[in-house]
């Protein structure tokens, strides 16, 4: 796995390809810049990653043990750390900056956020559960049916569908294209939509398409 960088989601847009005139739909992320605040190998740790820290914050919003682990690297107070693992570590160094010319125009990438929260949801809206008859003295409009198993085993097996908290998950979207790179102000313009809404921490990485389903 490369290594990748953490960044804001700014919002959505779009921009007409140059060549048929379609618009394309771009998500504006701010990626970076990000510091390298740890490098470990495999003589220290038994395997070669990259950690990165990102959202500047005031000394008072850390406590001391994460203070001391970013003076190391001469790093200003940081919010977000990250670790990629990589082949090969040599070519970066502790304190090193690392921003959007990471990437290039075209490039495929993984992107990994935090889905929008959409609070306490019922069965329909959770898990796109059909209602009931309609009619009336139905009694059974929006009710889930069912739940367990009879006397035997007398109780509900886990895992079962039910209303609940909805949203709010991690999850990757795999395989989107890097359009076009803003170096001067660090921004990525990636097609297509990404987890979260404005203002949220997202983790861009190369895709790794081989030997991923």
């Amino acid at each position: 796995m490369a290594v990748g960088i953490l960044g804001t989601k700014l919002g959505m847009t779009q921009i007409f390809d140059k060549e048929t005139g379609s618009a394309i739909p771009i998500t504006v992320v701010q990626a970076g810049p990000c510091v390298i605040t740890q490098i470990k190998t495999k003589a220290t740790d038994g395997y070669n990653s990259i950690q990165i820290g990102y959202g500047e914050v005031k000394e008072k919003a850390l406590n001391k043990p994460e203070l001391g682990h970013l003076k190391k690297s001469g790093a200003t107070p940081l919010r977000h750390l990250k670790e990629y693992q990589i082949d090969d570590v040599s070519s970066f160094e502790l304190g090193q900056s690392i921003n959007a010319e990471l990437f290039s125009a075209g490039e495929i990438v993984d992107v990994t956020g935090t889905t929008i929260g959409r609070g306490f949801a019922g069965y329909q809206k959770r898990h796109n559960f059909k209602r009931g008859s309609m009619s009336h003295g139905s009694k059974n409009h929006r009710l889930p049916g069912s739940t367990g198993a009879g006397t035997t085993p007398g109780r509900v097996y886990p895992g079962k569908r039910m209303a609940g908290r909805y949203g709010a998950s991690q999850v990757t979207i795999r395989k989107l294209t890097v359009v076009e790179i803003d170096s001067e102000k660090n921004l990525l313009l990636i097609k297509g939509a990404v987890p979260g809404k404005a203002g949220a921490l997202l983790s861009i990485a190369p895709s790794n398409i081989v030997g991923k389903k």
